[in-house]
């Protein structure tokens, strides 16, 4: 793919150290090439992936500063283009196989095989969930994200469990996780006139919350 694109993802990007910001140079080209591969078999040798696994491991590096560079370079290119830009929101789960699931978190829980007196076996699956806003022309050209949230959950909805332990109604409502299109519309409505497209399931407040916005700028 080539060194300019990955130029252009890290102009934007600080994370306080020159070879910390040439690491992830690095990894960006080498996963750019095989987006769909492991670190290992993306980078092809030990030594460029043990370099890998130290720099996400480095004290210094959160996702926030990695994606930093990629939300400024989503932002120029939105504001050099024509036009109403769509904000497309959804949440997607990363779902891993770790003999320590709990050092990640937990996203859902999944039934598995049914036992002899009739009832399912169910486990915890371990993963982080992402909530992001995705920038796109009216003619479907992707521009980039625009913001991202990351969380895991110790408790599933639709549990006979939570539903005696948690009342929905008295949930603090920065403690939702519907709470995530409000925060992301925040931070987009930063990078210009945009048209923000949520989930239905988004809840009410979400929605007086984003009336509210379009009122504001």
């Amino acid at each position: 793919m080539g060194q300019h694109w990955v130029n252009e993802e890290m102009t934007g990007c600080d994370l306080g150290d020159a070879r910390l910001n040439q690491r992830l140079a690095v990894m960006l080209e080498a996963l750019g090439d095989r987006p769909d591969k492991s670190l290992p078999t993306a980078f092809q040798d030990w030594a460029n992936t043990k370099a890998a696994y130290r720099f996400f491991a480095n004290e210094n590096v959160s996702e926030d500063k990695i994606l930093e560079g990629h939300f400024a370079a989503s932002a120029l290119r939105i504001q050099a283009t024509d036009g109403p830009i769509l904000i497309l929101q959804d949440t997607t789960e990363f779902s891993f196989k770790r003999s320590s699931p709990e050092k990640i978190g937990f996203i859902n829980e999944s039934t598995g095989r049914k036992m002899k007196e009739g009832r399912h076996l169910k486990h915890t699956v371990c993963g982080l969930l992402m909530h992001a806003s995705l920038a796109i022309t009216t003619e479907g050209l992707p521009l980039g994200l625009t913001a991202a949230k990351f969380w895991t959950r110790n408790k599933f909805k639709g549990t006979e469990a939570l539903k005696r332990k948690v009342n929905p109604t008295r949930v603090p409502i920065e403690q939702k996780e519907s709470m995530c299109s409000v925060l992301l519309s925040l931070q987009v409505r930063l990078n210009g006139a945009c048209i923000s497209v949520i989930a239905r399931v988004t809840f009410l407040n979400s929605f007086v919350w984003l009336k509210i916005l379009a009122l504001t700028f």
